[in-house]
């Protein structure tokens, strides 16, 4: 029952399309740091922030947008915010449609600057939970249920694909080299030190990417499964050889509302194919997650154990970086299917 997933060139989003200067695209235009002052750089997200503030060191100053627990899709910017937007040198976006809301900040900040998309050159699947996932059985595939789905598709899908593409470590190392990159076109006179944070943090993705690995290959691909809050590990499951059974929430979007029928059909599925959790994401109300755990009769992680999947936790938190999210996320998910990793090298521990 393994999750079958098609791949698409990435297509910019429209938003992205109406930013002024893309830094990723070459020949870009745009506001850079005045000689001898710092660059002033915002990001939207918090896995981007993390990224950027990684990359930027020293060298620059990062403005991070989306706070922890708040959700990307549907995300309000405040005054503040947009007086740092309009102020900025550059900024940085997840990109792939994202950021729905991106276009009307531009527009009320009056930001001029250059904008760097973090998702360039990184392919985008097309599978949204309810469209393209096998499942356990067919007979749950109601009329009504079709309905649903073709409505979840016409109300939530994003153009051109899934972006929540963070959640495969090898895709954050590309992320991260768009974002060097850029921010090296921004401000050439800290271009090598924009090159050795890369470069140091690179290894760490590479290394989190290899411990995740050498874990998740101990367990029979088999007994791999997973279903989480919504549609927000399709690049995980991916990475790792795990089947994704299906999504509380069938939708990349975490605003969205599952039906009746969704429900019941991912009961079934769970039962069917001998899944041992539900997991809630830190950033979502567990309420639904603890219906449909109950309804199947297994385990629902929540609560401190609940999944990063849209967001960063705060500070203090499990999932307060990208590295300490996936080494959380990683571990519970890991403790689901009754094993107990490896330690953890030393230096993701930093």
């Amino acid at each position: 029952m393994k999750k079958k997933t098609l791949v698409l060139p990435v297509l910019l989003s429209s938003t992205a399309l109406a930013l002024a200067g893309c830094a990723s695209g070459g020949g870009a235009t745009g506001a850079t740091a005045a000689a001898g002052e710092q660059l002033q750089v915002v990001a939207t997200t918090t896995q981007v922030a993390d990224f950027t503030r990684q990359v930027a060191g020293d060298a620059a100053t990062v403005t991070q947008l989306i706070q922890p627990n708040q959700s990307a899709h549907s995300y309000d910017p405040s005054a503040a915010d947009l007086a740092a937007l309009g102020s900025a040198d550059v900024l940085v976006i997840n990109g792939a449609g994202l950021e729905e809301w991106l276009d009307d900040a531009i527009s009320a900040s009056g930001f001029s600057g250059t904008t760097i998309d973090a998702s360039t050159g990184i392919e985008l699947s097309s599978d949204e939970a309810g469209d393209g996932h096998e499942h356990a059985d067919d007979e749950t595939h109601t009329d009504e249920a079709h309905a649903d789905e073709a409505h979840a598709e016409d109300e939530h899908a994003h153009e051109g694909g899934n972006p929540h593409i963070w959640t495969d470590p090898h895709r954050a190392e590309q992320m991260v080299a768009t974002i060097e990159t850029g921010l090296a076109e921004a401000d050439s006179a800290a271009a090598d030190d924009f090159e050795a944070n890369a470069t140091a943090y690179e290894a760490k993705l590479a290394e989190l990417d290899e411990w995740i690995h050498t874990n998740v290959d101990t367990v029979p691909e088999a007994d791999r499964l997973l279903v989480s809050n919504h549609d927000a590990f399709t690049y995980f499951v991916d990475a790792y050889g795990i089947t994704y059974v299906g999504s509380v929430i069938p939708s990349f979007d975490d605003n969205a509302e599952p039906s009746a029928a969704e429900i019941d059909e991912l009961v079934a599925a769970i039962k069917v194919t001998g899944v041992k959790a539900v997991f809630s994401e830190a950033s979502i109300s567990p309420k639904a997650a603890d219906t449909i755990a109950a309804e199947a009769g297994v385990t629902v992680y929540s609560g401190e154990e609940a999944l990063y999947g849209d967001s960063l936790g705060p500070e203090g938190s499990d999932g307060a970086t990208y590295l300490a999210s996936q080494i959380h996320n990683a571990t519970v998910i890991l403790e689901s299917w009754g094993v107990t990793p490896s330690a953890v090298p030393r230096d993701l521990e930093d």
